[in-house]
This record gives C-alpha cells, structure tokens and sequence, in this order.
C-alpha cells in the first residue's frame, strides 16, 4: 500500500515506479491527518450510539455529512475505494461460502424452530432491502475510510487490519454476539480486501450474512440486531404482531428493520 511503503528511491526505473503505483492504488496520507481522521470519524460514530433520542437522529445526519465530507477530501478513483471489475469472478467464491453458511444456519434454525421472516420473496425484499444497501455503506466505510488511515499509521497490512477489525467489533458494544461476529467477519473482509481489492463480493457476503443473523437467532437474544445504547432499552415484544421498540438510528454492522415485526417460521406456528 502506498500508504505504508516508503517513496521510491529517484534512481528507480519509470517501469518499477508504474508497477508500484498499480500496486498501491491509493495515494499517501500523513500520519497526523489519518489520525485526527480516524478519530472524528469513529468519536462521532460511538456518540451516535450511545446518545438517547431525539438527539440521536440529528447527530446521526451531522456525523454521515462528516464522513461523507472527509471521504470525498481524500478521494483518489474509485477502482482505488475497490469499485471495480477486476478481480470480481476471482473473489466471487467469498459469495458462495456465505451463501453456503447462510444455508447451514438457515437449516439449524428451522430445526431449532427459531427462523423468523417473511415467507414470500415480497415482503422480504422490502424488509431487508435497505440492509443490503447499508452493508455496502459498511464496506465501504471499513475498507475506504478505517483500513486506508491504519494502512498509514501501523507497521504491517497484517495489522493495520487487526486494528480495524477491533475497533469494528467495539462499536457494537455492548452486544456479546455482535462483537464476536462483526471482528470475525470484518478481519476477514479486511484480508480480502488487501488481496483482492474489490468492494462487491465483501459487501454481497456482508448483506448475506448479516440478514442470516438477524432471521435466524431470536430477537431477545440479539436485541433486534442494536447496539449501543439501543442494546440496554431494547424490551422484547410480548405478541407476534406488536411492534418493537425503536431508539436506535445506527448500527455499524449489521443494521436491519428496528421496526418489523417478530414473526415465527411456519415450522414453530404449528402446535
């Protein structure tokens, strides 16, 4: 990565210079900006989660135009950001191993009678629409913005995305299942995405996977998928067809419809 190489001596060939720029797609950072960066960013991000309504949704639209602001300032291509074709069919395999966990858990929790979405492909789009759109804000989010300053600041890739994926996982505190799952996943997409360089497969696995989650574990014992503050006054419903409770506006992994309803899978209805 061109963040964390040191500049080509002037004596290198014009050859080398353009093998590494091709290389390391994204131009340099100082460490002070990518600093001062990564903690605007992640500062507002972890007030956006623990503030209580009706301060949350402002404070959640201030901190989307910050990073949206200091996103678009460092911007160099985007093939650079992983939005390109390249490497696509190579990395496509990432889609088919979540399709493939996703069907494994899907079977656990029909026979565990734990499944609960909609049964027509309809009302599920509809559901979880919005949450494959937000799973590729995410990605972007991990890979663009907290790997590409870590990259800068850390020694190693290696641990530039170990870093991320910590600090990944701590934002779903206080979420025991969340955290083990988002640093699992987002180390993963980190490694991915220094081999492959490509932000679609990550984003397919994520929306897959994350959906997986939020339909196959019941809701009180993830929360209806909250984090933050959100975790703590989360109150299961007490019928089917009552509507949960919503405070929460941010999740920043696996973000699904605060409002639908719990629904039961065909297999549990039956007495």
């Amino acid at each position: 990565m061109a963040d964390v190489l040191p500049p080509l001596a002037s004596s290198a060939a014009s050859g080398d210079q353009a093998s590494a720029s091709s290389h390391n797609p994204w131009r340099p950072l100082s460490r002070r900006r990518a600093a001062f960066e990564i903690a605007v960013g992640y500062g507002l991000i972890l007030v956006v989660l623990w503030t209580p309504p009706p301060w949350q949704r402002p404070l959640y639209l201030f901190t989307a135009l910050v990073i949206a602001i200091i996103l678009w300032r460092s911007f160099d291509s985007a093939p650079s950001m992983g939005l390109r074709t390249r490497n696509l069919l190579r990395s496509l395999w990432v889609v088919a191993v979540a399709l493939a966990l996703s069907s494994i858990s899907v079977a656990l929790a029909i026979f565990f009678h734990t499944l609960h979405c909609p049964h027509r492909p309809i009302p599920f789009f509809k559901r979880y629409a919005g949450y494959a759109l937000w799973s590729f804000v995410q990605q972007l989010l991990l890979q663009g913005f907290f790997l590409r300053r870590l990259l800068r600041l850390l020694p190693s890739a290696g641990l530039a995305a170990l870093a991320t994926a910590a600090i990944f996982s701590f934002a779903h505190l206080p979420s025991p299942i969340l955290m083990v799952v988002t640093f699992t996943l987002g180390l993963a997409s980190c490694l991915l995405f220094l081999h492959y360089r490509n932000l679609y497969p990550l984003a397919m696995g994520h929306a897959i996977l994350g959906i997986t989650l939020a339909i196959t574990l019941p809701n009180p014992v993830i929360h209806n998928m909250r984090v933050g503050r959100g975790y703590f006054t989360y109150r299961a419903p007490h019928r089917v067809d009552q509507r949960s409770h919503s405070d929460q506006v941010l999740s920043t992994s696996v973000w699904v419809n605060a409002e639908a309803p719990t629904l039961r899978s065909l297999r549990q209805a039956r007495p």
